[in-house]
């Protein structure tokens, strides 16, 4: 599987629409791994995690790890936990944070790369872009209630709102994502990994 992998990496380095990344000396950044227990699904990398070649290398990073109840070493060993953003690449600075992921982006290369991975025990969805693309009409009328309604989701599905630090006024607005989301969060996240 891992070969399959590899070509899926390359389909989608040579593709058409990534033509100006591969132009920036950009790769498209995720994980994937066969014997992966845990799905992250994020945004799309940062511009440190893109130059970096590293998901996650970033505030937003070091803070999912933390609520994930985890270290970094057993968040970066890809036998355990793949790591699929919404879009590969870095879209650029929009005027409050990074630009959304490309419409369509996902739904072409995630399958393709979730079929190889049948150990998946567990799906993270950070943030709205997840949320949508992963729950659609069963997600609640916003993210805030959806991830209120994580339960709902469960054993296979946990959504949470994106961990970047733009959020830290809607963290302080629901004090209950941290007292009662996180360590539930940290619950399925054990469970996953036994």
């Amino acid at each position: 599987m891992k070969n399959q992998i590899k070509k899926i990496r390359e389909s989608i380095r040579s593709h058409d629409s990534n033509e100006r990344f591969l132009s920036l000396g950009y790769e498209p950044l995720f994980v994937a791994d066969e014997r992966a227990r845990i799905v992250i699904v994020g945004q799309a990398p940062g511009i440190n995690a893109q130059e970096l070649g590293k998901p996650w290398a970033d505030l937003s990073g070091e803070r999912l790890i933390s609520w994930l109840g985890i270290d970094e070493a057993l968040f970066r060993d890809e036998s355990k936990i793949s790591l699929l953003p919404m879009d590969f690449y870095y879209q650029g600075r929009a005027k409050s944070g990074d630009l959304p992921p490309r419409r369509g982006f996902a739904a072409l290369w995630h399958p393709k790369l979730l079929a190889l991975m049948p150990n998946i025990k567990l799906t993270v969805l950070a943030g709205q872009y997840a949320v949508k693309e992963y729950l659609g009409a069963e997600a609640k009328a916003n993210l805030t209630e959806t991830v209120r309604a994580y339960k709902d989701y469960l054993p296979k599905v946990f959504p949470i709102v994106h961990p970047s630090p733009l959020n830290n006024r809607w963290l302080a607005k629901n004090p209950w994502f941290l007292s009662d989301v996180i360590p539930a969060l940290q619950k399925q996240v054990k469970r996953a990994l036994r």
